[in-house]
């Protein structure tokens, strides 16, 4: 029980989070977000807990390239795996969101292009670790290309949508980031983002050591069987 306290604590911040955040005090903008902000604490919340997941999958691949064991990939795909599930909820989440606000699920958004852009890259990292059957050359070739991935994160997320003007908060012609300001959230939403952002990052934390614990048993089940 005293190594489950954080996914009790998971489950008690989703709880809180799936139902306090339907029912929070939000502040009403002229009219222009109206009930649709709610959709803060599910959107926003999935990308920072995919920077987390996807910087410890890179931690392991750089300690895979230092000493290749295979545990160290086993951790860095599962991460990697789970980190671009929540890019792609995030991106459903912000289509869904951007439906109501700017009129249409996808409008060329340089942030919406530029998670697109993330997306594929990381997609293409499993396809890479698909096409190889010798799996030291998959483990190695893979840690080398996330690492890749990972820093194509920062201008493509961070650093180009910045530079022109977008619907996204923090572009050019938009103010604040309530997502990395707090100064520029209401105070009853900080009371649900932040415990919405650890709840849904410690989740991911949860299905990534899952999918470890199954490839090392399934290893052993292998080995067994060869034995």
């Amino acid at each position: 029980m005293r190594k489950s306290w954080w996914k009790v604590l998971t489950v008690l911040l989703l709880l809180y989070t799936c139902t306090y955040g339907f029912y929070v005090k939000v502040p009403r903008l002229d009219d222009r977000m109206q009930e649709s902000i709610r959709n803060f604490f599910f959107h926003v919340p999935m990308w920072f807990g995919m920077m987390v997941l996807l910087f410890v999958s890179v931690y392991y691949a750089v300690r895979y390239l230092r000493d290749p064991k295979p545990i160290y990939d086993y951790y860095s795909s599962a991460f990697a795996t789970t980190g671009t599930i929540f890019s792609l909820l995030g991106i459903s989440t912000g289509a869904i969101w951007a439906n109501y606000q700017w009129g249409s699920p996808w409008s060329g958004d340089p942030k919406q292009n530029g998670a697109a852009i993330a997306i594929l890259i990381y997609l293409a990292y499993f396809v890479l670790r698909g096409s190889m059957q010798d799996d030291e050359k998959k483990m190695r070739i893979g840690a080398v290309y996330n690492i890749f991935a990972f820093f194509m994160l920062f201008p493509t997320l961070w650093v180009l949508p910045r530079l022109t003007e977008s619907l996204h908060p923090g572009g050019q012609g938009s103010e604040g980031n309530p997502g990395l300001n707090g100064k520029d959230m209401d105070m009853n939403m900080r009371t649900v983002f932040y415990p919405a952002v650890i709840g849904w990052t410690l989740l991911g934390v949860w299905i990534s050591t899952l999918k470890v614990r199954y490839q090392v048993l399934n290893e052993k089940q292998l080995n067994n069987e060869s034995n």
